[in-house]
């Protein structure tokens, strides 16, 4: 880092600076306007804007328009199926520079250590990952982690530079209601930041769980919801991930008043939607094109998403902000020509001269072996809970169909879009199997299976063939975890995800491919979701309403318990 001196040597044109950018006109985020001018940078910060500079090194940007680099404001980089130095790779060229993330995932699956993991991993990127601290570790007691962390565990991890605070409190009733487990967290993170999660959440329950000191909430999915949120104090991120898609429904609320209080994030995206689509640029461009003023599109994804998290040193090109610069073709396209991470080109260069760290969490599925007949129903009532996919959403809805039972066993019904759902713990605790109906998948053959399963990360699979689920769940033991699509005994498409069961060692690009793959073994299934396997991944998460199912059966949300047998 250049020191005091130099750099108030530089922006005051005393000395040449390090880097200028020139040819460029800068967003001025304050009011809106395009400004003329070079941007000075000494080191890894921004010392002059808005004036002629001499620079050891000059970059022209002529056309092109100058934005603060994007920052991802909740995020599980594990989602994105490769290592952070990969999501880093894959993600920062296109203008993401801070990537506050929950590591949440890895958490769930080896505890402490996949946290230090990323907190040694946020030193070598080029993009600054910020590494919350997972506050849910497992999100609830109903369901089989292979790992949990207590107060105590959360404090002999706090205090290392990526830190910001506690992530996403899931357990809202448990905040709520006062658990004494989720009190010692709070107390913990106290006067600090501790980020939301409630969804639905809303009157006199909305205000305890906010009265907690919970300041920032990306579980809203609709506008009424978002706006209760807002004028509560909550700062509303609006996600559009690869199964969670919120930004159509808040789009409207957001606008040049309420920016300062909104940001961007991605909560979970995969690489073959980041190839197809993009990650923030594709919100910001989307958000533009549906009628957004660029200004209140640009705040949320650099400015506001700062000052939410206490980043006072980014969010705008001025001087004495960190040099996170990204030069779009124009605010309407939003396309990376030119990023700069930390005052770092972002280039093929400087990826190779990053620093690595080892993976972790590997031989981590430790499933038994399981035959067609694990997945067999023991209920011996017709009338049957039903899990009701809503594409696009984690939520789902509490549906109730009658099924037939035949041979002691109520098989699965494709006519009705009824298939087997089944949660194999995969931790190596007990062995687990709870089974369930889904209805919304379109699968009227054979089965698909997955190690990411929010956010225990059991195995989760869904079949209309009980042989074909056993195969399924058994190949995800021989690979160490990831995702594997059977048909009539055989392996139609697989990607292995042996970092805990939940990232891949190959880099993103053939992360990328193997998707389209599975993807398209997927719909040869039947299967009609846009994205199945991060669909199925959510069905397991009993913190999102409104029925789900763990390796202990089938959850009813709203009471916050696992439905009898």
């Amino acid at each position: 880092m250049a020191g005091l001196e130099q750099r108030i040597a530089q922006g005051r044109g005393d000395e040449a600076a390090d880097l200028v950018l020139r040819g460029g006109r800068v967003f001025d985020l304050v009011t809106g306007a395009l400004l003329e001018g070079d941007v000075a940078i000494c080191g890894d910060t921004i010392v002059g804007v808005f004036d002629r500079y001499e620079g050891r090194r000059i970059l022209d940007v002529s056309g092109l328009v100058l934005v603060p680099g994007f920052i991802d404001t909740h995020l599980h980089i594990e989602s994105s199926l490769v290592t952070p130095f990969e999501f880093d790779r894959c993600v920062t060229p296109r203008g993401v520079t801070t990537a506050i993330c929950d590591p949440h995932e890895i958490a769930n699956v080896i505890g402490a250590e996949g946290i230090r993991y990323f907190q040694e991993a946020s030193r070598h990127s080029l993009m600054d990952i910020r590494v919350q601290l997972s506050s849910c570790v497992p999100s609830t007691h109903m369901e089989t982690a292979g790992a949990a962390l207590s107060a105590e565990d959360l404090a002999e991890l706090m205090g290392h530079p990526s830190g910001i605070g506690l992530a996403e409190f899931m357990n809202y009733p448990g905040v709520i209601h006062r658990d004494p487990e989720a009190m010692k967290k709070l107390r913990l993170f106290e006067g600090g930041h501790v980020d939301g999660h409630c969804p639905l959440l809303s009157g006199r329950d909305l205000n305890a769980y906010v009265a907690a000191g919970i300041r920032t909430e990306h579980e809203a999915t609709s506008a009424p919801e978002a706006l209760e949120k807002l004028r509560k104090g909550m700062r509303v991120l609006i996600r559009e991930g690869s199964v969670s898609k919120d930004l159509r429904a808040l789009q409207p609320l957001l606008d040049e008043r309420t920016s300062p209080y909104m940001c961007l994030c991605t909560d979970d995206r995969n690489p073959l939607d980041i190839a197809e689509h993009g990650h923030l640029d594709y919100m910001i461009r989307t958000l533009i094109a549906l009628g957004t003023p660029p200004l209140a599109a640009y705040r949320a994804a650099s400015l506001s998403a700062a000052e939410a998290f206490g980043l006072g040193d980014r969010g705008m090109i001025a001087p004495g902000k960190r040099a996170d610069i990204v030069a779009v073709d124009s605010l309407e396209g939003c396309h990376a020509a030119m990023v700069l991470a930390g005052g770092v080109v972002v280039d093929d260069a400087a990826f190779a001269a990053r620093g690595t760290v080892a993976p972790v969490g590997r031989q981590s599925v430790r499933a038994p072996r399981v035959v067609a007949e694990s997945f067999r129903s023991t209920g011996n009532r017709e009338e049957t809970d039903v899990i009701g996919i809503r594409e696009g959403q984690i939520l789902t809805d509490h549906l109730h169909e009658r099924i037939e039972i035949r041979d002691g066993d109520k098989a699965p019904d494709p006519a009705r879009d009824l298939v087997r759902i089944a949660v194999v713990e995969r931790h190596g605790r007990n062995g687990n199997i709870a089974t369930g109906f889904v209805k919304g998948f379109g699968l009227t053959a054979g089965a698909i299976a997955s190690t990411v399963c929010h956010d225990h990360h059991n195995i989760a699979c869904v079949g209309v063939s009980y042989g074909d689920m056993a195969v399924a769940a058994n190949r995800l033991g021989e690979i160490e975890g990831g995702f594997v699509v059977v048909r009539d005994g055989e392996v139609l498409a697989e990607l292995a995800l042996p970092v805990a069961g939940l990232m891949s060692l190959s880099p993103f690009e053939e992360v990328r491919d193997r998707l389209v793959e599975l993807r398209a073994a997927a719909r040869g299934l039947g299967v009609s979701l846009e994205e199945p396997f991060l669909q199925l991944a959510f069905l397991a998460l009993p913190v999102i309403p409104s029925l789900k199912i763990t390796d202990r059966g089938m959850v009813d949300v709203l009471r916050f318990e696992i439905i009898p047998g």
